[in-house]
C-alpha cells in the first residue's frame, strides 16, 4: 500500500507539471525567429567591429614600421634590442621597426602637441619651447620605459611560477610520462596560475611538433624568456637528455635549488626594506613628529620670552 501511494503521488506531480507546461503560453515562432535574427545580427556586428579594429591596428603598425624603417636605421642596436623585444613579448618580424617608429612618432607628436597647446593657452615662446621639449623627451623615452617594464614584469612572473611548474613536471615524470608529454600536461595545469608560463611551455611543445629538435626548443625557451633560472633549467634538461641520467632526480634537485633562491630573494627584499624606509621617514614622518612633539614646547618658550620683555 505504501509503494502504491508513493507511485500515485509521483504520477500526480508529473501530471500537474505537464499540465502547467501545456497551459503556459508558448513563444510564437515569429518572435523566436526575430530573436534569433537579432542575435545573429549582433554577433555579426561584433565580428565586423573586431575586424575593423584589427584592420586599424594593422594599418597603424604598417605606418609605424615604415617610419621606423626610414628614420631608425642608424639608431638600431641590433641583436640586443631584438632580444629585449622578444623578452617583452613583441615577437613580430617588424617589432624593432615599429618600436623605433613609435618613438619617432611620439617624439614629434607630443613635442608639437604640447608646443601648440601652450601657445593656444596664451603662453609665450620660451614656455612653449620648454613644454615642447618636455613632450618630445617624454615621447622618446616612453616606449623604451614601457618595453623595459613589460620585459621585467614578464620575467618576474615566470620566475615566480617556475618552482610550481617544476614540481608539476616532477610529478608527471615520476608518474611515467615522457618529457614531451609532461611539458604538455604542465602547460595545461599551470594555466590557472600563470598564463604566460603556460604559453611559453606550449611554444616549446609546438616547436617540437613542428620538427625542431628538443635541445634546440629548450634552448629557445631560455632565450625567449631571458630568465636565468629558465636557462639553467633548460641546460640541465639538455645535459640530462644527452647523458641519459634520471630526469626526475635532476628536476627534484633543481626545484630545491630554485626554492632556496626564491627564499633568499625574499630575505634580500626584506633586508632592503629598512634602507628604503629611510627617505620617507626622514622627509615625511619625522617632521610631523617634531611638529607634534616640539610644537607646544616652542610655543610655550616663545610666550615666556615675550612675557620677559
Amino acid at each position: 500500500m505504501t509503494y502504491l501511494v508513493a507511485a500515485l503521488f509521483g504520477l500526480a506531480i508529473a501530471f500537474t507539471v505537464a499540465l502547467v507546461v501545456h497551459l503556459l503560453p508558448a513563444r510564437p515562432r515569429g518572435v523566436a525567429r526575430q530573436l534569433a535574427e537579432l542575435e545573429r545580427l549582433s554577433s555579426a556586428d561584433q565580428d565586423v567591429e573586431r575586424l575593423q579594429r584589427q584592420r586599424k591596428s594593422q594599418d597603424l603598425k604598417s605606418v609605424l614600421e615604415y617610419i621606423g624603417g626610414r628614420f631608425g636605421k642608424d639608431l638600431r642596436r641590433g641583436a640586443q634590442l631584438r632580444e629585449l623585444m622578444v623578452h617583452a613579448g613583441y615577437r613580430e618580424p617588424g617589432a624593432v621597426a615599429i618600436y623605433w617608429g613609435a618613438r619617432v612618432a611620439l617624439l614629434i607628436g607630443l613635442g608639437l602637441g604640447l608646443f601648440l597647446l601652450v601657445k593656444a593657452l596664451g603662453g609665450d615662446a620660451p614656455k612653449a619651447l620648454i613644454a615642447g621639449a618636455w613632450g618630445a623627451a617624454l615621447g622618446w623615452v616612453g616606449p623604451a620605459v614601457h618595453v623595459g617594464g613589460r620585459a621585467r614584469r614578464r620575467q618576474k612572473e615566470i620566475q615566480r611560477t617556475l618552482p610550481d611548474a617544476l614540481d608539476l613536471l616532477i610529478v608527471c615524470v615520476e608518474a611515467g610520462l615522457a618529457l614531451n608529454q609532461a611539458l604538455v600536461r604542465v602547460a595545461e595545469e599551470i594555466r590557472h596560475v600563470s598564463l604566460l608560463t603556460s604559453q611559453e611551455l606550449s611554444n616549446v611543445n609546438f616547436e617540437i611538433r613542428a620538427g625542431v629538435p628538443r635541445e634546440e626548443a629548450l634552448r629557445n625557451l631560455g632565450e625567449r624568456t631571458g630568465v636565468v633560472d629558465v636557462r639553467s633549467l633548460t641546460t640541465m634538461l639538455i645535459q640530462t637528455d644527452r647523458f641519459g641520467t634520471s630526469i626526475a632526480q635532476a628536476l627534484r634537485v633543481h626545484s630545491d635549488t630554485l626554492r632556496t633562491k626564491r627564499r633568499q630573494r625574499a630575505e634580500e627584499a626584506a633586508a632592503k626594506t629598512t634602507i628604503k624606509l629611510v627617505f620617507p621617514l626622514a622627509c615625511c614622518i619625522f617632521p610631523a613628529l617634531f611638529v607634534v612633539i616640539l610644537g607646544p614646547a616652542l610655543v610655550t618658550i616663545y610666550r615666556t620670552l615675550l612675557g620677559l620683555q
